[in-house]
């Protein structure tokens, strides 16, 4: 997503772009192919979603948007709830029936003695420890492949706990998968735009670097820079595809928040479709997994000690001439408007600098 919005911006002002990537596909992790007639999203579900109308704007540019609105729900010991925590959530475990009662239910059940600076304890003096044990603590350790209490809150802060039946899992105004699927949509960002395809950058840096003005690179930050200061820790992710019969579980996302459970969700991708009625249903299984030579790094581990071996490498990438962006060059969880606004204002930045010369 941010090589495609950084060459559509540049080529728009007059500039020749090249873009390469390893795999077969454009697209990276945001790729979606047809399986029995669904767009299914290889590596994992992708809901677009901004406050921006600038954005918003930006992204309809390249594709239509349906009107899915992200409501996952969260399987635990048996028993399936409303999911971001919502009144209906609160309901569904203590038999609340309004805000106030909620409320209430809530501040008796916090910890207030909890230790804020981590992700557990911040998590325990919000919800308390039912919620905690019910919604978080085994999904989380199962994604990041340890405990919560080595984890920084910022992980689960974006995640809303209303005190309504609003179960939306953002809190944007805009919100929706591109019709057709995100490979067609990031194609059309790259019309007129050269893309070579199974050309991996590391097999020849001297030519690439030597080639253009400007060399953008999105891959992990580490990598780039031959380990040099240790490896960034990243998770990934194994999948399971199947297609089944009919309609597996009547939404797009089922969270399995059991730790005995190894896979932490199943998707169903016809679910992120309008209207879609098939007799054929493609789900996925995602098994969270630590990053080797041979995974794709998926999430980043922003804690004290990979923030600090980061902060090296960000310095190293200032000092140089090649461009820097996206989730693994940065370092840090971006969502696809975040990745989309840091690609528009570097090349803003570029046109600017080329302008004065």
């Amino acid at each position: 997503m941010f090589g495609a919005t950084f060459a559509r911006e540049m080529t728009d002002a007059g500039k020749r772009c090249l873009v390469i990537d390893r795999r077969d596909h454009i697209g990276g992790n945001c790729f979606t192919e047809a399986v029995e007639g669904i767009q299914v999203h290889r590596y994992g579900p992708h809901i677009f979603h901004t406050d921006s109308p600038q954005i918003w704007a930006y992204v309809q540019r390249f594709a239509d948007f349906n009107n899915f609105t992200y409501r996952p729900r969260v399987s635990f010991r048996g028993k399936i709830y409303s999911f971001p925590i919502n009144l209906m959530t609160l309901s569904q475990m203590w038999g609340v029936s309004s805000p106030q009662e909620a409320e209430a239910k809530l501040r008796a059940v916090r910890v207030s003695e909890a230790d804020n600076s981590n992700l557990e304890g911040w998590l325990l003096s919000r919800v308390g420890r039912e919620l905690y044990e019910t919604f978080y603590e085994g999904y989380t350790t199962k994604q990041w492949g340890r405990s919560p209490a080595l984890l920084p809150p910022s992980i689960a802060a974006r995640i809303p706990i209303r005190l309504t039946f609003d179960d939306n899992y953002y809190t944007d105004r805009y919100q929706g998968i591109p019709v057709g699927g995100y490979t067609r949509l990031i194609g059309n960002m790259l019309q007129g735009v050269e893309v070579r395809l199974k050309c991996d950058y590391f097999e020849d840096p001297s030519f690439f670097q030597g080639c253009a003005r400007k060399v953008v690179y999105t891959g992990p930050i580490d990598q780039f820079f031959a380990h040099a200061h240790g490896r960034l820790e990243y998770r990934s992710l194994r999948f399971e595809r199947e297609v089944l019969p009919g309609d597996f579980q009547g939404v797009a996302a089922v969270n399995y928040t059991d730790l005995e459970i190894p896979h932490t969700r199943i998707v169903e991708h016809k679910h992120f479709e309008a209207n879609v009625q098939r007799d054929l249903t493609v789900i996925t299984r995602e098994y969270p997994i630590p990053t080797g030579p041979a995974e794709e790094p998926y999430y980043p581990v922003n804690d004290t000690a990979n923030n600090a071996v980061y902060a090296k490498y960000h310095e190293m990438a200032s000092a140089g001439s090649t461009l820097f962006g996206g989730r693994l060059a940065s370092y840090k969880y971006f969502d696809m408007h975040h990745v989309i606004a840091q690609a528009i204002a570097l090349a803003r930045k570029q046109r600017e600098c080329s302008g004065k010369k």
